[in-house]
């Protein structure tokens, strides 16, 4: 099966780069969705607590449970959303600055390598192609409905 379908390279890549992410986050005391999180909150004026999760493609319950655990861990702290009296925004603290800029580091480190090893004509195939699958998914074109 592994030859022949393009789920299971996608897949099988994914998972080789999570691995690797998360083995390369345990280096800073952190897990790839921490990373993730952190990366996702903008650093200078804090991300409102209900953009995150349509942000990073996650549900509100995993993320709930990574926003506690990185405020238990002094990374972020939630404001009031001045905009918004019901609001919250997401705030990193300085120790939040600091993990952010050590994850954006490894997910540029990883970029760097790999635009290496790849050329520039292949990225932009890859690029398109992963579009193209996402556009398809988007748009319900892969499994369609039949009425009988």
């Amino acid at each position: 099966m592994k030859e022949l379908t393009i789920d299971y390279a996608l897949r099988a890549t994914w998972q080789a780069v999570s691995k690797m992410y998360n083995e390369e986050a345990k280096n800073y005391g952190l897990t790839m969705a921490i990373g993730f999180t952190l990366l996702s909150i903008d650093p200078k004026q804090g991300t409102p607590s209900t953009a995150l999760g349509p942000k990073m493609g996650m549900e509100a319950t995993s993320l709930s449970r990574i926003l506690k655990s990185i405020e238990e861990k002094g990374y972020i702290e939630r404001r009031p959303n001045p905009n918004d009296g019901r609001g919250v925004l997401i705030h990193l603290t300085a120790l939040g600055l600091e993990k952010r800029k050590d994850s954006k580091d490894v997910v540029l480190r990883f970029n760097e390598v790999v635009r290496e090893h790849v050329s520039g004509e292949d990225l932009a195939s890859f690029f398109k192609t992963t579009d193209i699958i996402n556009k398809l998914i988007a748009d319900k074109k892969i499994y369609l409905k039949t009425t009988n």
